[in-house]
């Protein structure tokens, strides 16, 4: 499950032109403390995913800052105007069934690990 949840968040992130060895880092990171976490609630399965993504986005946000497109990950691309927001992960909890909804507007973007390229 840890590995399907990392292709599909590494799939976002290539999508966003965000591959570089430091979020890919990051990534793993992310994966190995949920892994620990799926070990100690095997029926959290469904929803891993979606967490490692938001743990993901977390780490970029703290590293990067909230006000840089990093920070940011991922970037909203659907609203041309406003300010640059990012997509969050529906359901809060990661899942099941996790999708990119525009923090703006409230709608569905794209399932994880189906990210437009942008």
């Amino acid at each position: 499950m840890i590995f399907v949840a990392r292709a599909q968040v590494l799939a976002d992130l290539e999508a966003r032109a965000l591959g570089t060895p430091n979020t890919v880092t990051m990534l793993e990171e992310a994966c190995s403390e949920r892994r620990w976490w799926l070990e100690q609630w095997v029926d959290g399965a469904p929803y891993i995913g979606g967490l490692i993504a938001q743990d993901l986005q977390d780490a970029l946000a703290d590293q990067f800052g909230r006000g840089t497109r990093e920070g940011l990950w991922p970037v909203c691309l659907d609203c041309a105007e406003g300010p640059v927001h990012a997509l969050h992960i529906d359901p809060d909890l990661g899942g099941p069934d996790p999708q990119w909804v525009c923090e703006e507007t409230g709608r569905n973007v794209a399932p994880l690990g189906g990210l437009p390229t942008g």
